[in-house]
């Protein structure tokens, strides 16, 4: 499981080291599959995932094409039903009820309950192994802070994980994080790493052709 939002959240230092590792056939859970070499999109350009678990694909046409051919899973949730499904998975909870897809091929293999009167379908939680987020502050415990939209998916996911790798732009000593600032407690953080940075160009610096490879803000 991992955060991110098209790139933006997703910890490039952690993407880099499973690339190197070789490791496969994975099942990737997180919003979507980012741009073909951009985030979690390298994994997937590079063969390295089996299923995806996201709300969108269409960032990255690699992704696309391995769904067609058959080479790749794909499982699709409406964005807020899979953050919903993330959150209740981190919280102990056994699944979220939802109306979405009521009367249609959603309700395929689903089990149907009726609450108040209204019909409802049955989402279990989402759970992890591993779950890899990207912080801008962290402290040898774990606590996090995230910086602005970067923010996004990461808590969800730092809370599902059975064990949790946060990688941050920067450790800080104990003491040093004002506890007001911190959104992920250290008790869902099993390790901490830092970041050496984001490694692949934004699609908008391509287009804009600087060749920076700096982070934007809130990233």
């Amino acid at each position: 499981m991992f955060g991110g939002f098209g790139g933006v959240g997703t910890p490039p230092t952690l993407i880099e080291g499973l690339l190197a590792k070789g490791v496969r056939e994975l099942v990737l859970i997180g919003n979507d599959t980012g741009f073909p070499h951009i985030g979690i999109g390298r994994l997937v350009t590079a063969g390295r995932a089996k299923k995806v678990i996201a709300s969108h694909i269409g960032s990255n046409p690699n992704a696309g094409r391995q769904m067609e051919d058959g080479s790749l899973e794909v499982e699709f949730y409406p964005q807020g039903t899979l953050a919903e499904k993330i959150r209740a998975g981190g919280v102990g909870l056994g699944g979220i009820l939802v109306d979405v897809g009521i009367g249609t091929i959603m309700e395929q293999g689903r089990e149907r309950v009726t609450v108040g009167g209204r019909p409802y379908l049955v989402e279990p939680a989402l759970t992890a192994d591993v779950a890899i987020v990207h912080a801008r502050q962290a402290d040898p415990f774990g606590n996090l802070v995230f910086d602005k939209s970067g923010r996004n998916f990461n808590p969800l996911v730092a809370m599902a994980g059975r064990f949790t790798i946060a990688e941050a732009d920067e450790i800080v000593p104990f003491g040093a994080l004002d506890p007001e600032h911190v959104v992920t407690p250290g008790i869902f953080v099993h390790m901490v790493i830092p970041s050496k940075g984001v490694n692949w160009e934004w699609a908008w610096e391509k287009k804009a052709g600087t060749g920076s490879r700096s982070a934007p803000p809130g990233s």
